[in-house]
Formats: C-alpha cells, sequence, structure tokens
C-alpha cells in the first residue's frame, strides 16, 4: 500500500500531471494500492450499497457507484499528509472540517476526486465531502453515500444494517421519508456514543441533528 502523495510530484516538488483514470477498472487499481485491504473491502461495500440505495430512490446508479468508490479515497493518508493538504490546497475548508482527524479525509477526499480524478459533478463531489459530518438540507443523493458507507454488508455490523434497512423499508411507500428516519437514527447513535465516551461533539453534528429532528417531525405530524 502506497500512501505518500508526494509521488505524485516531480523532482521539482510540483504536481506532476497525469490523466485522471477513465475506467473502474483504473479507480480500483489506485485504491488497491493507497487503501489498506479492510479499507478497500469496505470502499467495494460502499460502492454496492450506494448503488443499491440509488436505484431504489430513483437516482443516478453510476454516479452512486462513483462516490461510493471515491469517498474514502484519502482516508488511509497520513494525518500529517492530510492537515498539510486541507491547508495548502483544499478550497473553503469549515473550522468542523479540523476538530477531529478521523474527518480530515473528507474534504481531501473531495479535493483528489476533483484534481487527480477529474470528477467535475458536484453532486459526487459534495456527497465525498460531507459522508463522514453531513450537513443541513442534504440532498437525496448526499444521504444515500452517507447511509451507504454506515450500513454497507462486506465490513459493517449487520443488526446496524439491518436496523437502518428496516426503518428504509418501513417507508417505502412515502419517497425519500425513509432516508431522513434512517439518518435521524444514525445521527442520534453518534451522539449517543460521544456522550458515552465523554468525547466532544461537533457544532455541525448538533445542527444536522435538530435539522433531522424538524424533518421527521414534519412527516409524522
Amino acid at each position: 500500500m502506497n500512501t505518500n502523495y508526494t509521488d505524485n510530484c516531480n523532482n521539482n516538488g510540483q504536481k506532476a500531471s497525469a490523466a485522471a483514470p477513465k475506467t473502474r477498472e483504473e479507480l480500483l487499481k489506485w485504491l488497491k494500492e493507497h487503501l489498506t485491504e479492510e479499507r478497500y473491502i469496505h470502499t467495494l461495500g460502499v460502492e454496492e450499497c450506494a448503488k443499491e440505495l440509488a436505484q431504489r430512490y430513483g437516482l443516478d446508479t453510476e454516479k452512486a457507484g462513483i462516490a461510493g468508490l471515491l469517498h474514502d479515497c484519502a482516508k488511509c493518508f497520513s494525518n500529517d499528509e492530510l492537515l498539510n493538504l486541507l491547508k495548502t490546497k483544499v478550497q473553503n475548508v469549515d473550522k468542523n472540517e479540523l476538530l477531529n482527524y478521523k474527518t480530515f479525509h473528507a474534504p481531501v477526499g473531495e479535493y483528489f476526486a476533483r484534481e487527480k480524478f477529474g470528477i467535475k459533478d458536484e453532486e459526487i463531489l459534495s456527497a465525498i465531502r460531507c459522508h463522514t459530518l453531513g450537513k443541513v438540507n442534504m440532498t437525496a443523493f448526499e444521504k444515500i453515500i452517507f447511509l451507504a458507507d454506515k450500513i454497507e454488508a462486506k465490513t459493517r455490523e449487520p443488526e446496524y444494517r439491518e436496523k437502518i434497512l428496516k426503518i428504509l423499508d418501513e417507508h417505502k411507500d412515502k419517497g425519500q421519508t425513509g432516508l431522513d428516519f434512517a439518518l435521524f437514527v444514525c445521527f442520534k447513535e453518534t451522539i449517543k456514543s460521544l456522550v458515552k465516551r465523554e468525547l466532544a461533539i461537533c457544532p455541525v453534528t448538533i445542527d444536522v441533528y435538530n435539522w433531522l429532528l424538524q424533518c421527521t417531525k414534519e412527516y409524522t405530524k
């Protein structure tokens, strides 16, 4: 596994020009070289789950697959490398994205997708960026990528996966309503876990929780 971003620079320290991968096979080759085996398997699971959810909700399955493949493309780079990229390359870094090293890879992943792999679709790029913290007023596409990361079948807990899928099934006749209920459960569980471990809660997590609370209340009126 090679996780040194400087390998893509020439001897003068400048970023080397390279054609963006154009096929799934090329993306998989790069990911296999830059992710751990477990993270690579997880990535394949997210790709699969994202496409399944996209089909369920009438969204673009090909785009969902690409977002799923690339959502963790920067996950296995060192914290120092990620922080350096956040400070020098990534545009519009929010302070919330710097609070926890575990979320560094999302904005850097968006940067890689855009600059290294030539992804121009803003919906894909945004879904990659917000797959860790989420955001208020997420689109349906962003929601399915967020959920796919949580419930893919290859590495995630079966019990949690079944819990979320049950919520989606219970609302299958109500359009995209189930996505909000499923996300609400995800954020509730995240907050409970952070409180239990006496860890800091990112302000955006509270904002998204409050937004989803209002969304789900609207559905149950």
